[in-house]
């Protein structure tokens, strides 16, 4: 995992972070407003006195922190993953790219040290089909993050 000189800083001197997560990026919205939308979400965190840190899996390596150029890189990138906490291993083995959904964030956020985290929405149960139930409960009922 790489975490931004920046954000390790941050952490290291208990600066407050918050984690955003990027399948929003990917897969939430088309370009260019994907782009903006990242842009104005990190710049809000700016101007609440925290550390933005976009989280995402870039050829393989989970990042903690995205530059202005990793960030326009995933942006555009129509092949990124939607990553899960499930598909992290196979993703990382692949070499791939791919945003993060809220359970694979609030995964990685924790292991950086990050505890507050923030997102547009989480998964849920599907309508007519109780088994089938996101990845993001259960990671909010064990991964120990404020979202």
């Amino acid at each position: 995992m790489r975490i931004r000189p920046e954000v390790a800083q941050a952490l290291a001197a208990g600066r407050p972070v918050v984690a955003l997560e990027s399948a929003l990026i990917t897969h939430g919205f088309a370009p260019p407003a994907n782009l903006d939308i990242a842009r104005r979400m990190e710049a809000v965190v700016l101007e609440e006195g925290a550390l933005p840190a976009t989280i995402a899996v870039l050829e393989g390596q989970p990042r903690v922190g995205l530059s202005s150029e990793e960030l326009t890189r995933l942006a555009s990138d129509r092949t990124a993953r939607k990553v899960s906490l499930r598909d992290l291993p196979l993703v990382l083995a692949q070499g791939g790219s791919g945003g993060t959904t809220v359970a694979a964030t609030m995964h990685l956020a924790h292991r950086a040290g990050i505890r507050v985290f923030a997102t547009g929405g989480i998964g849920g149960v599907h309508r007519g089909h109780p088994e089938d139930v996101s990845a993001d409960l259960p990671a909010l009922a064990s991964i120990p993050i404020v979202v």
